[in-house]
């Protein structure tokens, strides 16, 4: 094994002995010494999170990737491994069992993950969407008892908001919770749910006030339903363009009780509480399309080391050379943008402006690079038995889902301009 139990349970049991508190994790992002202000440099602990994700990435997903993404299986042994090694469910309360991690320390695993499999890293990742209702807007019961069980065995959720006809447009939805008693009967369809085959609960976005004049603000409820609730029918599994050992279904929830003790907050707060997750779970998305980028721009850059042409390796053509610096401004660029949004929303700051920048960079990013370390590899690029093939259909989901980048160029423009008319 080259990821021995002696060093996974080292490992392990050394990061949640650094990480003794989240305002500790979240302080520590000037670097070593804060009175330095503004700086680079990675801690210690952080460097450690670091490593241990690189080496579990390259190590263990690589080799793995390629079978996972001619097959569509779920990556069951890769995912419960990252869980065993502490590289999963990082953000969850230590009060809760978790490790208490801040938004920048998960981007940085988030990051080299993805470097290994984006497919594998996104069912990873759904994890944070899904919890991060329950972590912002939970009550102790709630948190206890959905956010708990994550830390004690590797189960997945999911996040339910988006639907057939109601995708960024999240005020059409049309799945409704109607209130009989002590519970809620919620009957609708949800679409494109990552893990929405293998989560053990969903946070699930409805529609409670039946008034189409209600403010949207006010018309929606957010729940926790246990997945194996009777009346939820799972869809099949889609087999999407990358990705592909991702589980994304489509879920239908009929006559489906929920008892009021899983509403967040209360009824009517529900749109917030999913849209103000967001902030907190961009960033991530970001590091990951960066990841990706990250292993395109590596890819192209060793191929070009070693393919000969004219007598010399491609990498001293200038045509090749420039490429391959336009692809290392873009992903260092990249990174910049989602360790930014990170920062800002540790220090207990609204990031959404600089959430929504990272998340549109970093995926047009992705795609770029990784169509052009397509081009750098020519005809063995558009090869299936070369990685960057794979790379460039992974890639394009990140210009969709958590937000389009439209729906991202909305939002920067939004906050922008607000900015100049106050």
């Amino acid at each position: 094994m080259l990821l021995n139990k002696v060093l996974r349970a080292s490992v392990r049991s050394g990061i949640r002995l650094q990480s003794s508190s989240a305002a500790a994790a979240s302080a520590s992002h000037s670097g070593p010494s804060s009175s330095l202000g503004y700086s680079f440099e990675l801690t210690d602990q952080q460097k450690e999170f670091q490593q241990l994700a690189r080496k579990f990435a390259r190590e263990e997903m690589v080799p793995a990737a390629p079978a996972y993404d001619r097959s569509g299986e779920y990556p069951v042994p890769i995912i419960t491994k990252a869980w065993e090694l502490g590289l999963m469910n990082g953000h969850i309360p230590q009060e809760y069992g978790g490790m208490g991690l801040s938004i920048f320390d998960s981007c940085l695993i988030t990051e080299e993950l993805a470097f290994g499999c984006t497919g594998m890293q996104t069912a990873i990742e759904a994890n944070s969407l899904g919890q991060m209702p329950v972590i912002l807007a939970g009550n102790d019961a709630q948190k206890r008892k959905y956010l708990g069980r994550m830390t004690e065995e590797p189960l997945m959720c999911a996040y339910c908001v988006t639907e057939p006809g109601a995708g960024s447009d999240v005020a059409s939805i049309k799945t409704r919770a109607v209130k009989m008693g002590d519970e809620y009967v919620i009957n609708g369809q949800k679409m494109w749910i990552t893990n929405g085959g293998k989560a053990n609960w969903y946070f699930l976005l409805a529609r409670s006030n039946p008034d189409p004049k209600c403010p949207t603000n006010k018309a929606f409820t957010g729940f926790i339903v246990d997945a194996d609730t009777p009346g939820i029918q799972l869809g099949r599994k889609e087999m999407n363009m990358g990705q592909k050992c991702s589980d994304t279904r489509g879920i239908t929830f009929e006559d489906v009780r929920i008892p009021k003790e899983n509403v967040l907050i209360g009824e009517g707060t529900g749109f917030k509480i999913a849209m103000g997750a967001f902030d907190n779970t961009r960033p991530p998305v970001a590091a990951g399309a960066t990841g990706l980028a990250q292993r395109a721009l590596e890819e192209a850059t060793n191929y070009a080391l070693e393919r000969k042409t004219f007598g010399k390796v491609i990498a001293e053509h200038q045509a090749i050379s420039f490429l391959l610096a336009e692809m290392a401004m873009k992903v260092e660029l990249a990174r910049m943008a989602y360790q930014r949004s990170a920062w800002e929303v540790d220090q207990g700051r609204r990031n959404t402006y600089y959430a929504s920048i990272a998340k549109a960079f970093a995926g047009d990013v992705a795609n770029q690079v990784a169509t052009d370390a397509v081009q750098v590899f020519g005809g063995n690029g558009f090869n299936s038995e070369y990685p960057v093939e794979k790379l460039m259909r992974d890639a394009k989901i990140y210009q969709i889902y958590e937000g389009t980048s439209q729906i991202q160029r909305l939002i920067i423009a939004r906050e922008h301009l607000g900015r100049f008319k106050k």
